[in-house]
Order: structure tokens, then sequence, then C-alpha cells
């Protein structure tokens, strides 16, 4: 199995093989704790626009997402895991939901174009993602972090991307040095600064969360949507 480490849009867009779209900072730690919640499906948009026509041939459709960090006015939820995870018990059960984030969901939305499958990466999800991948036996492997709004390297992304490639018997890591490269970061500290509401202060605490979903997130077009389905 051989590994590529790559990083933001261009990155997503030269996917090989099985492809892991990484986004720690929020995007796919908000995912598998919606299905966690109980959600019947995701489906991931490029455009809020995109968001909008859905939910205009389906009122009972949920809108999470962002541009920039900043919650879309019009959508139910930001891009915020403790948000989600503070709503009501039952909010999401049974309930589809749209996603349009400005890093992980562009980038899974580019690589299913490149890759040859494509999963959703995060800390949440990476001893399932990477049990998966080993059942898989894929002859390449893309680690792709995704970082911030497309532009800029962030390294919860990177880390996540170096735990993964230690889980697939590919390198070392160390998770406190990870810590201490993340927490002290303008990606991280934005959030712990208590400067903006849309930052909140409990995301980092969830989105650092290593192994606690069982399953994996894998995106797949159909027709012209991107879905989402969940593997055990």
């Amino acid at each position: 199995m051989k590994i590529h480490f790559d990083r933001l849009l261009s990155g997503a867009q030269n996917a090989k093989g099985l492809a892991v779209i990484i986004d720690v900072y929020r995007a796919y730690t908000c995912t598998p704790l919606l299905f966690s919640l109980g959600i019947k499906k995701a489906i991931l948009v490029a455009t809020p626009s995109d968001a909008f026509a859905l939910k205009d041939h389906d009122s009972d459709i949920v809108l999470i997402g962002e541009v920039g960090g900043i919650p879309i006015e019009g959508f139910d939820y930001g891009n915020s895991p403790s948000q989600i995870l503070n709503a009501k018990p039952d909010q999401f059960k049974g309930k589809t939901v749209v996603q349009r984030t400005s890093s992980g969901v562009q980038g899974a939305i580019a690589a299913l174009a490149a890759a040859e499958e494509v999963l959703l990466g995060s800390y949440n999800l990476a001893k399932a993602t990477a049990r998966y991948i080993l059942s898989r036996k894929p002859r390449e492997v893309s680690l792709v972090a995704m970082g911030w709004n497309l532009q800029d390297i962030a390294p919860e992304d990177e880390w996540c991307a170096r735990y993964l490639a230690y889980l697939l018997n590919a390198g070392d890591y160390n998770h406190l040095h990870a810590l201490r490269e993340i927490l002290f970061h303008p990606t991280t500290r934005k959030f712990l600064s208590g400067n903006a509401l849309h930052f909140p202060a409990e995301d980092p605490i969830l989105c650092l969360q290593r192994d606690i979903h069982d399953f994996v997130l894998r995106a797949k077009r159909e027709a012209d949507m991107v879905m989402v389905e969940r593997l055990t």
C-alpha cells in the first residue's frame, strides 16, 4: 500500500486510489456526530444556493454549514459540533441533512472526480477508517489535509493524516506532540479566545477526541448529488 500525503484543494483534485479527505475543524466531526444522533442521510453541496434549492423541495431538510467559518443566514445550524450536540436529543432523528462547508465538503466533492473511493476523515473517525482501509487493501491511499478555507495549512488536519498513517502501519505518531502544535496554533486559538460566538470554545474539545465512532463515512455520487453513506 503506497500512501500519499497531500493538502488543500489541489491535493483533493489530484487524489489517487482511495482518498481520505480530512477536516478535523469541523465538517467531518459534525457529520459522524449527526449520524450518531440518528440522521437518515447526509448530502454534501458546494454552495449555499444548492442547499436552499434542496430545502425548497423538502422543508424537513436540516441545513448545516458555513462560509469562511461564519454560519450561513437561513441555515439551521452552523458548522459546529457543540451546537449540534447541544440541540434537543431527537432533533436530527430520521432527518436528511445538507452540509456546505468551505474546506472538507469542497474537498470531498473535488476528490470524487479523481479518486477511486472517497472517505471522510477526522480524529473521531480515524481508527474505524484505518480498519476499513486495511480491509480493502488498496494499492494507493491519499491522505488529504484540507486546511483552513482551502488556503492555509492547519495542524489538526496534518496531524490527523499522520495519525491515520500510523494506524495504517506507515509511520510514527505522538499525540502529545500533536496537541502541543494544535492547541497553540491560530486555528485553535480562534476558538479558545472567546471573541466569536461562531467559534465556540467547546468545538476543539469534541474535534480532538480520537476514535469515538465505530463506523466509516464514504462520499459517493448519486445522479447529480453527493451523498454520504455510513459503513459499519
